[in-house]
Formats: C-alpha cells, sequence, structure tokens
C-alpha cells in the first residue's frame, strides 16, 4: 500500500512538475533565451477584449514597440475586429488556447481541439505568422507537451512576471521598477493589459519601456528572440 507521505511527495512533485518555467516533459520550452544581446520580448496574455484592445495598441504605437499578444481562440473569434487590429500594427500573435482551461489532465481530443481550433481562429483573421503556443496558467503536465512536441510547437512561458505579487501589481511605481530591475538580456516579460482590472498593468508600459531603453534594451518578438538563440 502507498504510504501518505509518499503520495503526498508525488503529488507535490506533479504539482511543482505542471508550474515549472523552465521544464517541460517533452518538446521545446524556453523562458529566457541566453544571449549577450540586450533584447526583451514583452508579451502580453489574453484577449483580444472589445474594451482594451485598441488603448493598449494605442499606447504601443506612441511608445514604438512591437510585442507578443498570446490570445485566446474564443476571445479571437468573439472579438475578430480588435484580433486583425493587433495583426495589422506589426504585432505577433501567439496561441493561449481557445477556453484558456487549465490544461493537465485532459484528453488527447481536448488538447488538439484548445490549440488546433485557436490557430485556425487566428489564421481566420489574415495573420500569418508563427505561431508559438503558451499553456493558459503556466501549466502543463505530460499530454500537453507531448502533443506540442509532436506538432512542432515550442511552448514559450516567462522569466519576469509582475502580475505575481500583489504589492507590486497593485503598486505602479512598484510595477515598473519591477520589471526594469529584473530584466536581464534575452528576458520574457509577462504581462496582462486586456480587462479592466489591469489599469494598473497599462498604466505601466511606458515607465517599463522608458526604463529598459535608458538600460539599453530594444524590445523584439518572441519569434525574434527565439533566433538569438545558439
Amino acid at each position: 500500500m502507498i504510504s501518505l507521505v509518499f503520495l503526498c511527495a508525488i503529488i507535490f512533485g506533479l504539482h511543482t512538475l505542471s508550474n515549472s518555467r523552465s521544464y517541460q516533459t517533452f518538446g521545446d520550452l524556453v523562458a529566457r533565451v541566453e544571449t549577450d544581446r540586450p533584447v526583451v520580448a514583452l508579451t502580453f496574455d489574453d484577449g483580444p477584449t472589445a474594451g482594451f484592445t485598441s488603448e493598449v495598441l494605442e499606447i504601443l504605437d506612441k511608445l514604438d514597440v512591437t510585442a507578443t499578444f498570446f490570445v485566446t481562440g474564443k476571445e479571437v473569434t468573439e472579438n475578430s475586429d480588435e484580433a486583425r487590429a493587433i495583426a495589422a500594427a506589426g504585432h505577433e500573435l501567439g496561441n493561449h488556447s481557445y477556453s484558456h482551461a487549465r490544461m493537465i489532465m485532459k484528453s488527447y481530443g481536448t488538447y488538439r481541439s484548445e490549440i488546433e481550433e485557436t490557430d485556425a481562429a487566428i489564421r481566420a483573421i489574415g495573420y500569418e505568422g508563427k505561431l508559438h503556443f503558451r499553456p493558459p496558467y503556466g501549466k502543463k503536465l505530460f499530454g500537453l507537451p507531448w502533443y506540442l512536441s509532436s506538432t512542432g510547437r515550442t511552448t514559450i512561458m516567462w522569466d519576469v512576471e509582475p502580475e505575481t505579487y500583489p504589492d507590486i501589481a497593485d503598486d505602479l511605481d512598484a510595477f515598473v521598477t519591477h520589471v526594469v530591475d529584473e530584466t536581464r538580456s534575452g528576458s520574457i516579460v509577462l504581462m496582462h493589459v486586456m480587462y479592466g482590472s489591469r489599469a494598473i498593468s497599462r498604466e505601466a508600459l511606458p515607465g517599463i519601456v522608458t526604463g529598459l531603453r535608458e538600460r539599453g534594451f530594444e524590445f523584439v518578438t518572441v519569434s525574434d528572440l527565439l533566433e538569438e538563440r545558439t
């Protein structure tokens, strides 16, 4: 009989594995690219939304920054004009699943439909660029990485996430300082900017861009960042 301690150890191990930013059981995962060049990728999860996509695009245009948007298939379908606007502005689109459900302990068919339907939704708005994948909540165990690997997809995680910490996420100055201080060459910054509850994240963008440029950083898409790998 499996002891309670052993069972707890297994559960803890699976939990740790499912949340790992730097490791998955199959395929290619990138949380940061090792490079000597001062390049950084700004990435935004979820959306697009009718309420805030145009505001975010206006901010990025004023800052002359190109970013990567990991969007959900459902929201792309519901807000196709906003999705087209992201692509038309020259930003990169990525796959963030269709429904934004936690993609662990699911069937093969679920992984396939969540990913393929999102790809189809993104292609339907005319986007032709490379489609990388980011798992909702960053969670993955065995089935999802296996599917991604078998279809030649790269899992994109992150190494800077200011919204993880409530005291930082709710304080504009702390938010900006955290991103500027924690970013390294090859970093991938994760933010959520598409909803009313994320006003601080949107307001932080100018300060983040200014602070990182003062440190000599150049903003690139995830695909451009991956080209830095040796």
